[in-house]
């Protein structure tokens, strides 16, 4: 939506669907996920009977306070700091037996990386991810993955030990190697890309990478529906597709003034 007052009128003006579904395999959706006008996070608990639950709402909640404190003004220091929160959060209110993947990004007034280049008036997006959920954005029709997964099938994938198509049947698809509240690995890998008009930002749970190939949805993001529309549709499709897990989707169109 568009920029609340006390903001820059060049914020970028963006809309934005967003929806969740337990599957057709789960009891429990162990989901959780954070959307305002400029930030936008996915988390995916696992954990015991409804610990899952209470590590994902626990990581977006330190996420959407950390935000509010600090009024939005964040960078890739402060995200660290509501993470460092999430992770302590989840431990004390789990016992360290649950935890979540979170991945989102921000909306940032663009820093000139002390190159001295004049970056007035432009934005970008500052891209976080934990585990296996994953962000991407569309740019001119082309979709790129913005993150990286922390998964032992990504793993084997980067060391050619298998292909990306065989990650969606790998009998160790859902074991990741990082986790807030979790395990002894949990820092966030961070990226920026720069925010344009027409741009479509997903972010999702492995609920939709994992039964849907990228090339799916690219499809579906260039099929020229709208922002719920297009939710609704990739939703449906993983479900389709098996619906073995949760399926969060969140979706952000970068639109002109």
């Amino acid at each position: 939506m568009s920029a609340e007052s006390g903001e820059s009128s060049r914020v970028p003006y963006v809309d934005y669907g967003y929806g969740s579904h337990v599957g057709l395999r789960r009891e429990l959706n162990e989901d959780s996920f954070v959307v305002t006008d400029r930030l936008f996070a996915v988390a995916d608990g696992m954990g015991g009977h409804e610990a899952g639950e209470v590590a994902s709402s626990l990581a977006v909640q330190a996420l959407a306070e950390g935000w509010e404190a600090h009024a939005g003004q964040v960078g890739e220091h402060e995200i660290g700091q509501f993470l460092d929160d999430a992770d302590e959060r989840i431990r004390s209110a789990t016992d360290s037996k649950a935890g979540t993947t979170l991945s989102g990004a921000v909306v940032v007034e663009a820093d000139d990386g002390n190159t001295s280049e004049d970056t007035s008036g432009q934005w970008q997006w500052l891209v976080f991810n934990i585990g296996d959920s994953r962000t991407y954005l569309l740019s001119d029709g082309a979709l790129i993955r913005l993150t990286r997964d922390h998964s032992q099938v990504q793993e084997l994938v980067d060391s050619g030990m298998i292909t990306a198509e065989e990650m969606h049947s790998h009998p160790n698809r859902n074991v990741i190697t990082r986790a807030l509240g979790a395990g002894d690995m949990w820092g966030a890998d961070f990226s920026k890309a720069t925010v344009q008009p027409g741009q479509r930002l997903l972010v999702c749970s492995d609920g939709l990478t994992g039964e849907l190939t990228d090339d799916d949805i690219s499809q579906i993001l260039n099929a020229g529906r709208n922002v719920q529309d297009t939710v609704d549709w990739l939703i449906h499709q993983a479900l389709r597709q098996g619906g073995r897990d949760n399926v969060t989707v969140v979706l952000v169109d970068v639109k002109d003034h």
